[in-house]
């Protein structure tokens, strides 16, 4: 029985849904000016809202095959369907409720700007309604940097963004991208992303590397003297980043595919054990239990 959804590839998501049901409400990003980014690059995947009508009858779909009478988590693609209006939020969270009943959690990727016009009392009807957790790609929590990678938010804007979620109940899982200020602004990027972190105490938290599967050219375009860290500026930056978290109750991951060391744990009980990890991978690299180049990636 082929999938009632229409999808328009490359279909991304983040690692953790792995096993959702990815229903696009839009296609592609609606700011698509991070310089880092190349997911939403293609001209296939140029921003424009779903037509509703096409939502819903797949949701109907969906919810009479036997694989959707089981699903269990949905995730709303592409890069940012809280774009929408809540109204159009509020009736496809609905449809789900309705057509697929075992599901208990609801996820969507975040820009803050697109929440700068919903209200704490907005969330909560969408938290209400069954989203329940929202990824947010902060970046980092520093402003020169921020602007430099054509992100268009602020430290304050990500701020206030995670700090309404919050408010609504919807759980927020924050990344933060390793290397992103290069060799010569990699302090303030893990201080300022610590401190970004610690304002807002974020469910999940997460580190990437940054990588550029198609090239640097666009990102050197704004950033000329971005010098690429190795392994071992990585490994400090990461360690100067988890020194100053103050955080009371975080899952920590820095597992994904593009990190050379692997770190998990749950913050603060395991902050020791990470910082010694970190430490102990920086003064023996050689018997560190970094990733071989050949499996890392995106």
């Amino acid at each position: 029985m082929p999938i009632p959804i229409r999808y328009i590839e490359p279909v991304y998501r983040p690692p953790s849904e792995a096993r959702s049901l990815i229903l696009p409400l839009t296609d592609g990003c609606s700011w698509n000016r991070c310089t880092f980014c190349e997911m939403y690059t293609d001209p296939q995947k140029k921003f424009r809202a779903r037509d509703e009508a096409e939502t819903l009858e797949s949701i109907r779909r969906i919810g009479e095959t036997p694989w959707g009478q089981a699903t269990r988590r949905v995730f709303l693609a592409d890069g940012d369907a809280l774009v929408l209006p809540t109204r159009r939020l509020l009736t496809t969270l609905r449809a789900i409720r309705t057509y697929l009943p075992h599901v208990h959690r609801v996820s969507s990727y975040c820009l803050p700007r697109n929440l700068r016009k919903k209200s704490v009392t907005e969330l909560s009807e969408l938290a209400d309604a069954g989203l329940k957790l929202a990824y947010v790609g902060a970046e980092s929590g520093d402003d020169e940097i921020l602007e430099i990678i054509g992100k268009g938010e602020t430290f304050a804007s990500t701020e206030d963004a995670l700090s309404k979620l919050g408010m609504a109940g919807i759980s927020r899982s924050v990344m933060i991208l390793n290397g992103l200020g290069g060799t010569l602004l990699s302090e303030q990027h893990a201080r300022r992303s610590a401190e970004l972190a610690n304002a807002t105490q974020p469910e999940f938290l997460a580190t990437l590397v940054l990588s550029f599967p198609r090239g640097e050219a666009r990102f050197r375009a704004n950033f000329p003297g971005w010098q690429a860290p190795g392994v071992p500026e990585l490994l400090v930056e990461m360690e100067i980043f988890l020194s100053h978290l103050e955080l009371c109750r975080t899952v920590f991951r820095s597992d994904h595919a593009s990190n050379w060391l692997s770190l998990r744990g749950n913050l603060p009980q395991d902050k020791p054990a990470l910082l010694a990890q970190l430490r102990a991978a920086l003064a023996a690299p050689e018997s560190a239990p970094l990733r071989p180049a050949w499996a890392r990636g995106l």
